[in-house]
């Protein structure tokens, strides 16, 4: 986050033009108030001294700082070829001018170090003949590959390399949209946009891992709108079925939670921001305004607006700071914006793969307890013929268990539809 110290404009909110519409002018005014009213929430700490970005605590978060003004500071201070999205040439490609002309020195120089810095002058060792790059030496220096190596003869000893799956599967994640370009050229994303870095983290009912394992990382658009991400983020929460079946679960419906209960919001620096896009959605915020209002609890004035009229680039928040994202009523997960830069060219140019999922915890699925062989489906509690309580099943051990060739139910028992974490695996 050191890189972030950037001079902020005094106002980080410009003028509208006079040939704005009188609905443009009202919406903006509604997006500066909020601007104001998150940055001012709080301690006199989280103002921006002397116009430069740093840290409110050290090693944690920075001041509070807006979106958008980053990257119109970012483009004013950069040429245009530093933010250009065009294919650089390869490194064998460049000629000792074009080297000369960015070092600033001769080309005589230039041809010494594209001489001296080209591939073909790395040398693992003097003597490179019948050198096996995949062969690490015994007698190796680096402490990295020394590590490496036992990581590599432990592995050879295993029935089952879970770990090199994992590696394989986050390497996969991470580099899968590395580079790529939209075929239509009207999703290409354009030069100067802004690339967030978000961690988003297990919901707090989980335990395991909750305060420091996030189960998703993701990279979005400053242009995007917060729906985008809140549309992109899986939750098993989202996909349960509510209500007891025992007595037919054929009759589980095919509608999720998600369906169902729509609301949802995000919490940055005192704004709630709700999603509001359809007619059964609720303000799930309200009651949190209403009893912050109540009497002077220290937390100043919230705010609430509309998750589907704003974009990351309007949003006040911390660097590093954890905001608070909450949906079906109850089930919240910790946000934390890790990092914000400019898009490169080797980032993914399509715009249409954003929000780009580019980390997620792979977890073990629950397998049922008769066959131990395919994923649960069905948990009992309250089970006469199961040995523990609860009791998970896959569908064909669930039914050949707990009902008879005419599906009258067998014993006493509670049935609920089960979604496994794995399943986002």
């Amino acid at each position: 986050m050191d890189g972030f110290c950037v001079g902020m404009p005094g106002n980080v909110v410009q003028e509208l033009p006079d040939s704005t519409r009188d609905a443009d002018r009202k919406h903006y005014r509604s997006r500066q108030t909020l601007a104001v009213s998150a940055r001012s929430v709080g301690s006199s700490s989280q103002t921006m001294e002397g116009n430069i970005l740093g840290y409110e605590v050290p090693n944690s978060h920075t001041r509070v700082v807006q979106v958008g003004a980053i990257g119109n500071q970012w483009s004013e201070r950069l040429s245009g070829l530093d933010v250009s999205l065009a294919e650089s040439p390869a490194p064998e490609l460049l000629s000792d001018a074009v080297t000369a002309a960015e070092l600033g020195c001769s080309e005589e120089t230039a041809a010494v170090l594209n001489q001296l810095c080209s591939v073909d002058a790395l040398k693992c060792s003097e003597n490179e003949e019948g050198f096996d790059p995949e062969e690490i030496p015994e007698d190796t220096g680096l402490v990295t590959l020394r590590i490496r190596k036992k990581v590599m003869e432990r592995r050879k000893a295993m029935a089952v390399d879970r770990p090199c799956r994992q590696d394989t599967l986050r390497y996969e994640m991470e580099y899968h949209a590395l580079g790529k370009r939209p075929d239509d050229s009207t999703n290409m994303v354009e030069e100067g946009e802004l690339l967030l870095t978000l961690n988003i983290l297990y919901p707090v009912i989980f335990s395991k891992h909750k305060d420091y394992k996030p189960y998703s990382t993701m990279l979005v658009l400053g242009s995007q709108k917060l729906t985008k991400l809140r549309d992109a983020i899986n939750c098993v929460s989202d996909l349960q079925i509510g209500g007891e079946f025992g007595k037919n679960p054929d009759l589980a419906p095919e509608n999720v939670c998600k369906d169902l209960f729509k609301s949802a919001y995000f919490f940055f620096e005192g704004v709630f921001y709700n999603d509001m896009r359809y007619s059964d959605c609720r303000d799930l915020s309200r009651n949190t305004i209403e009893w912050s209002e109540s009497r002077d609890r220290g937390y100043g004035k919230f705010q609430s607006a509309r998750m589907e009229d704003y974009t990351f680039n309007d949003l006040c928040i911390k660097i590093g700071y954890p905001y608070l994202y909450c949906h079906q009523g109850d089930c919240e997960h910790v946000v934390v914006i890790t990092d914000i830069r400019l898009i490169h060219h080797d980032d993914c140019l399509d715009r249409t793969l954003y929000p780009l999922q580019t980390k997620k915890h792979w977890v073990s699925s629950r397998k049922c307890l008769v066959c131990t062989t395919y994923t649960a489906k069905w948990v009992t509690n309250e089970d006469s013929l199961a040995p523990d309580d609860p009791c998970f099943f896959c569908d064909v051990c669930f039914k050949t268990l707990h009902y008879d060739t005419d599906g009258n139910k067998l014993g006493d028992f509670l049935a609920y539809p089960y979604v496994d974490p794995g399943t986002f695996n």
